[in-house]
């Protein structure tokens, strides 16, 4: 199955979550996107903390082959000229992911 998933949130719990997810989901056999809107873009520079370990979470879920984009206008919003963990993307991008998901969720 092939989940698409939005997370616009950048609260520790949430991006954690989001992240714990798409690596079950792709542990489990599934392919994951996941696009990083409004505050989630914001993702990459919470800090790790003893509950919630973001950049592992992160990284391990590139590791397992996950596809990871951040909104270039989000970005921009917040004075950033790319991400530092995964490439930029556009509306047009998440249009493709959400009519080639089989599922789309929102996180956040």
């Amino acid at each position: 199955m092939k989940f698409g998933v939005i997370l616009q949130s950048n609260k520790p719990e949430h991006v954690w979550n989001t992240f714990r997810f798409g690596i079950a989901s792709l542990k489990a056999g599934h392919s994951v996107q996941i696009n990083l809107m409004s505050e989630g873009v914001e993702a990459e520079d919470i800090p790790d903390s003893e509950q919630f370990d973001i950049s592992k979470k992160i990284e391990e879920f590139k590791s397992l082959k996950g596809i990871l984009l951040a909104c270039g206008s989000c970005l921009e919003i917040r004075s950033k000229r790319k991400s530092k963990v995964c490439p930029t993307g556009t509306m047009k991008d998440l249009v493709a992911m959400v009519g080639e998901s089989d599922k789309v969720l929102v996180f956040g």
